[in-house]
This record gives structure tokens, sequence and C-alpha cells, in this order.
């Protein structure tokens, strides 16, 4: 089957879940015809992934986060009010996957996170069938456990996910365990790429940080200052960063380098990191203690941190402290090999799907049609 992308383009998340996407679609023998990526004035799409995608990547302007002067806290009037105001610029973008769609022909267009998805979905109509993916979509199940209080953050975070599924036949929602599937709701393991399995385990002589938004440096800063004696290598994605900063001798900041992120993880001590989903998965499979940091402003990763805690992936935090770190102990053994074994079993999670729609499609030939009349 042909496949064609619709990615948010906000973080590192959802572009290394695609890159995995498209791995094992190659090795099931299906089709990646083309990529949409919803980009964000505040980042660089990272080269990594227009390398390592396969295909042509078509960047088109979508919603997205408007934060404060120092990029730390996401600012809920803010972005509502600068997303109304591109509108017009949104539907280009909208006609523009029109003719990206009507060009390659997929049979099935899959959605990650992007709220383009769903208005494509409502206002286009396509042929072709539309899935949706996220660790977002878990927010439709019974056990999934909401950040206390911000009724209106938590309003908005439901109704934006559900705008991302508007037609979705298939809403996948990637999960730290196996949970129950529910009624329009397929819980899937998380999506690691060959690179993250292949990696070898160490324990080196420092820290990892990851921050989706580089205001929050500052903090990370802060602290390097009045513990010398602790080494800190941090990611972030701030544009226009050289690739490589020391303003301390026991910090580093390194422009997001898919590789060189991976191999960092691979042999630190520990991970602090904003609450996204994709960097706590690639930790806990490598067997890393985590802490959370929840970007001010952001329901949903409030609720990912949340959600990390009950799953075991790691402890919540409200900045970027390493002191609480350097106090985690390395996760039970045991949690680790049975959550490498959820997150190994993709191969036969996507073969259900694939034979789902293949039913779908038989009984909806216009040959069957024909001769049950």
């Amino acid at each position: 089957m042909r496949f064609l992308f619709l990615i948010q383009g906000e973080g590192r998340g959802h572009l290394t879940q695609a890159l995995s996407f498209a791995a094992l679609l190659k090795a099931e023998g299906h089709e990646l015809s083309g990529v949409v990526v919803g980009k964000s004035p505040r980042r660089n799409l990272p080269e990594f992934f227009i390398q390592k995608i396969g295909v042509e990547v078509t960047a088109v302007e979508s919603p997205n986060f408007e934060t404060d002067g120092v990029e730390k806290q996401i600012l809920l009037g803010k972005t509502i009010t600068a997303n109304l105001l591109k509108l017009p610029a949104f539907w280009k973008s909208l006609q523009h996957i029109h003719r990206l769609i009507e060009e390659k022909q997929p049979e099935v267009v899959l959605n990650f996170y992007e709220p383009l998805g769903g208005l494509y979905s409502l206002f286009f109509r396509p042929k072709a069938a539309f899935w949706t993916i996220g660790h977002q979509y878990l927010e439709a199940h019974p056990d999934f456990v909401f950040a206390p209080g911000r009724r209106l953050e938590k309003f908005l975070f439901r109704m934006h996910t559900r705008l991302t599924a508007i037609g979705a036949e298939e809403r996948l929602a990637l999960s730290f365990l196996p949970k129950e599937n529910q009624v329009g709701l397929r819980v899937v393991p998380p999506l690691l790429r060959k690179e993250v399995k292949e990696l070898k385990v160490s324990t080196g002589d420092f820290y990892l940080a990851y921050m989706v938004n580089p205001g929050y440096a500052e903090e990370v800063l802060s602290f390097a200052k009045g513990h010398p004696e602790v080494q800190i290598k941090a990611f972030w994605d701030k544009k226009g960063a050289q690739e490589v900063e020391f303003p301390l001798p026991n910090l580093s900041f390194h422009k997001v380098n898919d590789q060189g992120f991976l191999e960092a993880m691979a042999a630190c001590k520990g991970l602090l990191c904003t609450a996204g989903f994709e960097s706590v998965c690639e930790a806990m499979y490598l067997g890393k203690p985590v802490m959370m940091v929840p970007v001010a402003g952001q329901y949903e990763q409030a609720c990912n941190a949340l959600d990390g805690e009950v799953s075991g992936a790691g402890k919540k935090a409200d900045f970027f402290d390493f002191s609480l770190l350097i106090t985690l102990q390395l996760p039970d053994p045991n949690h680790t090999v049975n959550y490498r074994k959820w997150a190994e079993s993709w191969p036969s999670e996507f073969r259900k799907l694939v034979s789902k729609k293949e039913q779908t499609s038989r009984n909806n030939s216009p040959e069957l049609v024909y001769a049950s009349n």
C-alpha cells in the first residue's frame, strides 16, 4: 500500500516517529509516497529528518504555539490570536496538501498529530483512508490521567486532539505500556527506530538534557554554575545556534543532532528533558533514569509527565534541577525488559492494521457492491 505522511513539526518527537513508521513500511513491503510537515517559525526542520525520510519533504504553514520572549512558556491567548490571523495561509496549506495527495494517490494518509490533517479530512474528504497516530490520543482512554485543574486548557487540549482526527478510520494511541483497546481507539507501542535499539548502553560521567524550548537553557546554565562538579550535555532546538557551544567547562549546548543525541543518551547517567513522549520512550528502552519537566503553559506536557510517572517511565519535576535527577535510581531491569517487548511488537500490530484495511477495501469494492445488489 502507498502511504502519505502529515507531520506536526513542533519538536523532535513526531518527526522521529515518522522515521520509525517509514522504516516499518519499507520492512513490510509498503511504500511511502510523500511527506508534508507543518513548519514552525521558531525552528528549522532538522537536517537528519530530511536526509533519512527517503522521499521529498513539503513544508507548509501550520498552526503553532506562541511563546514568551525567552521561548520558555507557551502563551495560550497569544497562540489562539496568532493562529486565527493566519487562517488564510492555512487554507492555502490545505489546498497544497490536496494537490499533493491528488498527485501521489496514496491509499492511506497517516497524520502525526498535525491539525491541518483533520481539517483536510473535513473539507476535502479524501478517497484515501485517513489514520492518525500520537500519544495524545490516549486522552480518550478511561485509564488516562489528566493534569488536575486547568479546565480551560484541558478542554482545548481535548478539542485540539479531536480536531486532528476528524474523519479518522484509525486512531492509534502510542502508549508507554499496553492498555485495552477502546471503541474507535487502538493502543499501540511507542515507535522506536533501529538506531535506538542498536545502541550500546554504558554509563559515562555526564547527565543529558533535552529542551524543546530553548528558554530553559538559563535554568541549566544556573545549575551548572553552582555545581561545577556535575558534567552536563544539553541538546536544544534554538534557531541560529552554533553546532556546539561551551558556556562553562562542565556544560555544553549542542544543536539537535539525531545520532549525536542518541549516542549521548546511551552513555549518560540520566536524562532531564521537557515532557514530550519520544525522548522519554527512548530513555526507557535504554534503561536510563528520567526527569520530565512539562513546558509551562502546555497542558499536554503536564499530562505526559503524569502518564510517565504512572507508567514507571520517570519522575516529574517543575524545573531543570539536576540534583533531583542525581538521586534517582536506575529503572527496574524487569520493567525495562517488559517495555522492550512491548516496543518491539509493532510489526504484528501493523499487520493487523493492514489486514483490516484490506478487508475494508474488499468489502467496499464496486464488484462486491454490484454482486450484493
